[in-house]
């Protein structure tokens, strides 16, 4: 009987009308306390739900929050950052009784398909958007949408964005610093793709690093992997008639790129190249050696995300809000400081 029950049939029991019955439902004002009183009481002897579509509608709230992956799907299900992150943003979510739906823009074509249904109003209650390439037009026009939106990474140009992300340069210098207190001299670096905020980062992290111990970057030394496995063993082979003593890698998926051209050379880790790398996801501890990595806390960013939406979406967009997780080094064999 209560799932036929209508909105109507709840406002005739309670002796008020279907627009006073919605406020009460709603949470809404200008209700005196005395009939909300009675119409909660109506509702709760008759075991009352409205259909939750109905209800989104009613409250323009939808409770799902909507999460942008501008990544091919290949490299989201290729690289272990992806998941993780998705994981941590989707237990914040549940936490805090939001659904949690997944847009992957491959192409500008799927940009312009999904833009209008992704920020029309009543869909989504807010965006977590991941940083894609420099200029990339997509968190521009989320930014200046009614749809709340919190960049996942530091977006370039956008000094109204509120973002979360991890201190990429310092955790890069730490990585690099490493490698010049074991007394290595020629470090070579693996960059992700330059067209991104998070390779540029740890690229400049790793310059900053050699200038403070006075050596000069050698741009010999520095080849671009693009944040892939096979980017990284493609740089690596670039890199190693360089002859580098030590290898800084921003990411560890191309370490382990790398790991396999340096074997195919007849070298080894770390006896005859120094390897250090950055993100400490599941495969760091899995290759062999086992990857010294400049730890990202994957799963806490993704609920910070989350948490700076509800906050957004909350309080309004103004002012920016900005967090910067800190990282840490740990180390294992392949910088040779372990054995």
């Amino acid at each position: 009987m209560t799932d036929k029950l209508t909105l109507d049939e709840i406002a005739k029991r309670a002796g008020v009308s279907r627009t006073t019955a919605s406020r009460v439902l709603n949470d809404g004002p200008n209700v005196r306390p005395e009939v909300r009183e009675r119409v909660q009481r109506v509702i709760a002897e008759t075991g009352y739900r409205p259909h939750p579509v109905a209800q989104s509608l009613a409250s323009q709230q939808s409770h799902v929050i909507g999460l942008v992956l501008p990544r091919r799907t290949e490299a989201l299900f290729n690289d272990p950052y992806f998941p993780r992150l998705t994981q941590g943003i989707a237990q914040a979510c549940n936490d805090h009784d939001y659904t949690l739906a997944l847009f992957l823009m491959q192409t500008e074509a799927d940009e312009e398909k999904f833009y209008p249904r992704i920020s029309r109003k009543g869909l989504l209650d807010g965006i977590v958007i991941q940083v894609g390439q420099i200029g990339d037009g997509l968190i521009a026009r989320l930014l200046t949408s009614d749809v709340p939106t919190v960049v996942a990474g530091r977006p370039l140009n956008h000094p109204n964005a509120s973002y979360v992300d991890v201190d990429n340069v310092a955790g890069a210098c730490a990585g690099v610093t490493h490698l010049l207190q074991l007394g290595h001299n020629r470090i070579g670096m693996l960059t992700g793709d330059m067209r991104t905020t998070a390779a540029l980062d740890r690229y400049t992290g790793y310059c900053e690093a050699l200038q403070a111990h006075d050596l000069p970057v050698d741009e010999t030394l520095v080849s671009e992997g693009y944040f892939t496995e096979i980017g990284g063993y493609e740089a690596m082979q670039r890199l190693l008639p360089h002859k580098p003593d030590a290898i800084f890698s921003a990411s560890d998926a191309m370490a382990l790129g790398a790991l396999r051209a340096i074997y195919e050379a007849g070298l080894t880790v770390p006896h005859d190249i120094a390897l250090v790398s950055f993100d400490d996801l599941p495969p760091a501890t899995i290759a062999r050696p086992q990857l010294t990595t400049v730890h990202q806390p994957v799963d806490a960013f993704g609920v910070k995300a989350v948490e700076m939406l509800l906050d957004v979406m909350k309080n309004g967009p103004t002012p920016p809000r900005r967090i910067i997780m800190d990282t840490k080094l740990v180390i294992r064999q392949s910088c040779g400081a372990v054995s």
